[in-house]
């Protein structure tokens, strides 16, 4: 933790073309080495597929899958005379935001459809309806802080 002052937060504008912000900083995420373009044809590509498949609108699936993976309880370390306890504390929209669309990302990596657009599809439309590894990822955070309710008087 710096000693100095809290870093600003940069303004994030939308993307071009759902004219969102969430979908912009999920294209910074999925972005290598400063190749947006190759981002964006991914997210837009995964879109398109989405619309397809469902016939509703793209970026309501996303915020969908976002809403669902979003981690409402997680646990921390915390060092109490000499004892490291995990400490279930509430996590914060903008943390929770960033955890979602990390999960969301790792997950469709991890996927075994041939392309990176047809991954990111398949775990946004999963993760939607409720499924996939990124939906499982927050039901064992939230279980692994329910687990350990009993050291919540820890919490800072």
């Amino acid at each position: 933790m710096s000693r100095r002052r809290q870093a600003e937060k940069r303004v994030v504008l939308p993307d071009a073309k759902y004219r969102d912000v969430v979908v912009s900083k999920f294209m910074s995420c999925l972005m290598f080495d400063g190749k947006r373009s190759i981002a964006e044809k991914i997210v837009y590509g995964a879109f398109d597929r989405i619309e397809e498949k469902t016939g509703g609108e793209p970026v309501k699936v996303f915020h969908d899958a976002l809403e669902n993976v979003r981690p409402h309880l997680e646990v921390r370390s915390r060092r109490v005379g000499g004892a490291t306890y995990q400490v279930p504390v509430e996590v914060r929209a903008e943390r929770a935001q960033a955890l979602a669309i990390r999960w969301l990302i790792d997950s469709s990596r991890k996927r075994g459809e041939t392309t990176m657009v047809a991954r990111l599809s398949g775990e946004l439309l999963d993760a939607s309806n409720n499924r996939g590894n990124a939906v499982k990822k927050r039901e064992d955070t939230h279980k692994m802080a329910e687990a350990n309710r009993a050291f919540s008087h820890y919490r800072w």
